[in-house]
């Protein structure tokens, strides 16, 4: 550190990492630690962290409910972009992280402490999310990650769960157990531990969100989700908050067995890593959403878009959410989504959402065009010309071959 540190604000999630972080934080630098704890739909997770943070150590905790902001202006601006990660992740963990730096910093600022710390390891994306965003927001803030600190002594989680013992510091996590797991209103992450194996099919005892498909009931759930502008902002006709709309599917879809992923990922350090995650309600909004514009986008616009998914997903994923790349980016995205406003229709069974209707006062289907019965409105010879311009380039081809 450059200078004294006499006050640093922690991100503090209770578990095993930032548990044994406070004490660290107070032996090593002698300072005080204020911790903070967003609540981005962790659920019963929060409960008695105030008082778990307090007997720890900490001088102050602050518990903010961010679940709007976090639905509003994280998870929504990341749907209409259709983001997914590597075809398979819907950026749960990626999407959280920069919203709880963030407020770290403004806490930071209020508190007018010298630090900030975070519990990440030296070996995963989070690490990178928080420190991008400190970065963006207050380049002047000295920050603290504990698994890269010259005097961070611990070598595994075994040590550290050794550790919180001897200081009688109560974790969720032990040794026969060995997983850790990240949840918030999108999604739910498993990692480490047992599932580090990426041949051994994870135990059923791990899921939290969602129901197994065997189990899941023997007959459909049919949802109605409206959009506006590329936003859901109803279910079945009943209007919510984005928070309340994401709690709502995440109940009906886990109970279908909808959204689980086992993945094995690259992360942005460079190793591949495996991931379980449940994402119920983010499933079924993406597959919704995706029905929706179906027929309200240009064809041109839909595929410029695409072609942008894997680069926002990067972006998001890899902690450069604060960045003007991104900013420019989430511009166009945004336009795309002008029309995108009606409602999908989703069929919920057994593991799988299954789009089975579309409708938009913008759509741009025609029936008079696309029907295989007689019409009046298409001339079917002219595709014969469109054919051979279209294949010019071809024909050219193959006669200077000869």
């Amino acid at each position: 550190m450059s200078q004294k540190i006499k006050k640093v604000v922690l991100a503090y999630s209770g578990g095993l990492d930032t548990s044994v972080i406070v004490r660290w934080l107070i032996e090593t630098y002698k300072c005080e630690v204020i911790c903070f704890a967003a609540d981005v739909g962790q659920k019963e997770e929060l409960a008695g962290l105030k008082e778990k943070a307090l007997n720890t150590g900490a001088s102050k905790i602050y518990i903010d409910d961010l679940r709007e902001e976090f639905a509003r202006d994280f998870v929504f601006p990341a749907l209409r972009a259709n983001a997914i990660y590597e075809g398979t992740y819907l950026l749960g963990t990626s999407l959280a992280r920069p919203l709880i730096a963030k407020r770290q910093i403004e806490i930071a600022k209020k508190e007018k402490a010298d630090a900030v710390s975070h519990g990440a390891t030296g070996k995963g994306n989070d690490q990178v999310r928080f420190e991008l965003t400190y970065y963006a927001l207050n380049p002047s803030i000295q920050i603290i990650a504990a698994w890269k600190d010259d005097h961070w002594t611990f070598d595994s989680r075994d040590s550290m769960i050794d550790y919180a013992r001897k200081y009688k510091i109560p974790i969720p996590l032990t040794k026969a157990k060995p997983y850790s797991s990240d949840r918030n209103l999108l999604h739910i992450s498993h990692e480490g531990g047992i599932l580090e194996d990426p041949w051994a099919e994870p135990p059923e005892n791990i899921f939290v969100l969602t129901k197994s498909p065997e189990k899941a009931p023997d007959k459909p759930t049919y949802l109605e989700i409206d959009f506006k502008k590329g936003n859901p902002v109803a279910v079945n006709g009943k209007k919510m908050s984005p928070a309340q709309l994401m709690d709502n599917v995440n109940m009906i879809a886990g109970a279908n067995g909808i959204g689980r992923v086992d993945m094995v990922e690259n992360r942005f350090v460079g190793m591949k890593s495996r991931g379980v995650y449940e994402t119920p309600g983010g499933t079924v909004l993406w597959a919704a959403h995706r029905a929706l514009e179906s027929i309200t986008m240009d064809r041109e616009v839909m595929f410029m878009r695409d072609s942008l998914i894997p680069k926002y997903a990067q972006l998001a994923y890899n902690g450069f959410w604060y960045s003007p790349e991104m900013k420019a980016l989430q511009t166009y995205i945004d336009a795309t989504q002008e029309n995108v406003t009606g409602t999908a229709r989703v069929k919920l069974y057994k593991g799988n959402c299954i789009v089975v209707g579309r409708k938009s006062p913008y759509s741009l289907y025609s029936e008079s065009f696309a029907t295989f019965e007689k019409d009046q409105v298409y001339n079917q010879k002219d595709a014969i010309g469109f054919i051979k311009l279209s294949g010019l380039r071809l024909i050219i081809q193959n006669i200077l071959k000869k």
